[in-house]
């Protein structure tokens, strides 16, 4: 199966982020933008809503520091019980510090994780380059032509105030 796409170039991030405010308002169906850079503002003239990464990150990091604090008390209290100076076999305060690393291994090791498993992102994959210069000086904005009534000639005249560079049509084979 495969789709096409409309390529479009612009040169500055103001561009891009006009243009895809307006492509997005059109009613385009956009697929990806491609910056240098990060750009202030694209997230939301995409449409794209907030992650959820960092609940995803909490509740990781609770479930380490939860997990390591009963693994301690039921060590010190149940299992191996001894008895040291005199001090309580539940002593919270001394168990901080190590259920606090713990906690920040797993919420960072799990948040990488979760990461690129969400983003299918994998060893050795390589990703498709869509315009030569996109991560060097280039603003690159691609949207699907989904159906017939798709105009170059509208979309062009949409892009007319955000100097356009340039504008190309590609197909692209799409796995299933």
């Amino acid at each position: 199966m495969s789709r096409r796409l409309l390529v479009s170039v612009f040169g500055t991030e103001h561009d891009i982020v006009g243009a895809t405010n307006s492509a997005r308002s059109a009613g385009y169906d956009i697929v990806d933008v491609y910056t240098p850079f990060a750009v202030h503002g694209l997230d939301r003239a995409q449409g794209i809503t907030p992650t959820r990464l960092a609940f995803v990150c909490f509740g990781l990091g609770l479930t380490g520091a939860l997990a390591k604090l009963g693994f301690q008390i039921w060590t010190s209290a149940w299992d191996w019980p001894v008895n040291v100076g005199g001090k309580p076999l539940i002593s919270i305060p001394a168990f901080v510090p190590v259920t606090f690393e713990v906690m920040v291994l797993f919420a960072g090791v799990g948040t990488v994780l979760a990461f690129l498993l969400r983003s299918k992102l994998r060893p050795g994959k390589r990703a498709p380059v869509i315009y030569e210069g996109a991560t060097n000086d280039k603003f690159v904005l691609v949207m699907a032509q989904n159906d017939a009534a798709f105009n170059i000639a509208k979309v062009q005249e949409l892009f007319r105030p955000f100097s356009l560079v340039s504008m190309e049509e590609r197909i692209e084979m799409v796995k299933e």
